[in-house]
């Protein structure tokens, strides 16, 4: 199949909302040196960093393996280190997702809690 990469096609991913801003100022259209994050990878920053979920919790909420959320987690961090530490902008963008209505919400995280 032309056009086509090794592996199997990237699922998509639960995300519970979109990320309010990004880092990027808006009166700039994207530089090229921006590090560009997608949905799913900010809403992993979100879910293991700012709310402190298992990798476990948080892979379950948003629908993919455990492997497959620590592989997003361990690609989200080194763009956002690259970002901070050379000074680049950060901008969320793009992605493979789908957004979970209140009720899918509150039905995933019931397991657990």
């Amino acid at each position: 199949m032309p056009g086509r990469g090794r592996g199997r096609c990237r699922g998509r991913r639960w995300v519970q909302e979109l990320p309010q801003s990004s880092m990027e100022p808006r009166s700039y259209k994207l530089q090229p040196n921006s590090v560009c994050l997608t949905v799913e990878e900010a809403e992993i920053i979100r879910l293991i960093d700012l709310e402190e979920l298992t990798q476990e919790q948080a892979a379950s909420l948003m629908g993919v393996s455990r492997k497959t959320l620590w592989n997003d987690l361990k690609r989200a961090r080194r763009k956002i280190a690259h970002a901070v530490l050379h000074g680049h902008p950060i901008c969320v963008t793009g992605g493979t997702y789908k957004i979970k209505n209140e009720k899918e919400v509150n039905d995933d995280y019931a397991w657990w809690r």
